[in-house]
């Protein structure tokens, strides 16, 4: 893909702003915009161009790019009858938020009939791996359009082609299943050890290299016996992640029991202690209230 097509990528968060910049660092010519505008200043500040209007934003994109909190924010997007008006045969649209499956098929066709192609590809990997460059992408949709923008996601990260439109988002949220579940045995792993006189970050290394080892112990871990909850995957998104697994998964007619158990945990921590903007290793957290050790 010619890095002269212009991009134009919409949500400007945690993960979109680093996003942003690895498409500047690439050479792409990036316009961005966000609902809070201020939150594009910084990329304005190193070279993005922005606009006043999400519709403006997009009006000589060739490749769309949204980051958004979830399926229904990409779906008010794009029944904005302004933002319709500025859809153009030949763009192509990436949607890289984390959404339903059925999202991602009804998106895509319904931008067909505008001409424009869609992918589902959302990311694994964090703000530090948006920062990095070094997402895992999963990404959902015709293969042919996946390979003409495979130039942009190396900006961003390592794709991987999945399957037909909305198999990158059930990936995801196979992904995010992995990623609850596992952040919950690691949270039980560090109380244990630090409750039995262990050293977590002792713990960290005995274990780095075996079967137990992981991005999450490694990263996830130092946070919890840190008490660096600072956000980079949001608790609120985590269980939005979770609810949309198991909705997929009663529609498969399947029982997920670890992934409704840390669902249930992941809700009380948001909705009881006031979790839902902290980092989703504040799991942590619920395990030791539920232990009476805070």
């Amino acid at each position: 893909m010619n890095q002269a097509r212009k991009i134009t990528l919409i949500g400007t968060g945690l993960m979109g702003i680093p996003m942003s910049r690895n498409l500047m660092a690439a050479g792409y010519d990036l316009t961005v915009w966000n609902r809070t505008i201020n939150r594009t200043t910084p990329l304005v500040n190193e070279g993005a161009k922005t606009a006043p209007t999400a519709a403006e934003a997009i009006s000589s994109a060739q490749v769309i790019i949204t980051m958004l909190s979830d399926g229904f924010a990409t779906q008010a997007l794009l029944d904005d009858k302004e933002f319709q008006s500025k859809l153009t045969a030949g763009m192509i649209w990436i949607d890289m938020s984390s959404a339903k499956p059925e999202h991602a098929r009804a998106q895509s066709a319904q931008l067909a009939k505008f001409g424009v192609a869609h992918l589902d590809a959302p990311v694994s990997g964090g703000t530090k791996g948006a920062e990095a460059g070094t997402l895992a992408i999963m990404a959902g949709g015709d293969l042919v359009i996946f390979e003409d923008v495979c130039s942009v996601f190396d900006a961003m990260g390592h794709p991987v082609y999945v399957g037909p439109s909305g198999t990158g988002q059930l990936c995801k949220l196979a992904n995010q299943t992995i990623v609850a579940v596992t952040i919950s045995a690691v949270a039980e792993a560090t109380l244990l050890a630090e409750k039995g006189g262990a050293d977590p970050a002792a713990l960290r290394a005995a274990l780095k290299g075996g079967f137990a080892d992981s991005v999450i112990l490694q990263q996830h871990g130092e946070r919890m016996s840190t008490g660096n909850f600072a956000p980079g995957g949001l608790s609120k998104f985590q269980v939005k992640d979770l609810d949309n697994t198991l909705a997929e998964a009663e529609a498969l007619g399947l029982e997920l029991p670890a992934t409704q158990a840390v669902r249930d945990r992941f809700a009380h921590f948001c909705e009881e202690m006031d979790g839902a903007d902290l980092d989703h290793s504040g799991l942590y957290l619920e395990l030791k209230s539920r232990n009476d050790l805070i």
